[in-house]
């Protein structure tokens, strides 16, 4: 719904090796160009305006492409997963509940299963494995 069907066939027809974010972006600063030729946009300063919030729209493309061009290595993956088992582990030996036969005041229920320790290992482990 961004483009004509007109522009979308020059852009599907355009070969380059790379992805092509980029192409709009050309579109745009050319049609700013023109509609301040031909007076649409009244001040220089406005088109100014307007061309440095693209410039800044596209360095974030550019900036989102190359953290999609290079890969995560695998040592951080390990790193993550060695965390996020050795949290649990940690967190089943901390949670442990108290001793009802001991009389702690306060402390009449008793979980025999952890279950926020559950949920909260299931959102971390589903997590990194996303």
């Amino acid at each position: 719904g961004f483009m004509t069907r007109h522009e979308r066939k020059i852009f599907d027809d355009l070969k380059s090796p790379h992805l092509k974010y980029w192409v709009p972006f050309v579109w745009f600063g050319n049609l700013a160009s023109k509609a301040r030729k031909e007076g649409r946009i009244r001040d220089s300063v406005d088109l100014q305006t307007m061309l440095n919030e693209m410039n800044k729209y596209r360095s974030w493309c550019s900036l989102l492409f190359g953290y999609d061009w290079v890969g995560i290595p695998l040592v951080y993956t390990q790193v993550v997963t060695l965390a996020v088992y050795t949290f649990f582990f940690a967190c089943l030996i901390g949670r442990q509940f108290l001793d009802t036969d001991q009389g702690y005041q306060g402390q009449d229920l008793d979980l025999y299963i952890p279950i926020f320790t559950l949920l909260q290992f299931f959102f971390y482990a589903g997590w990194l494995k996303v």
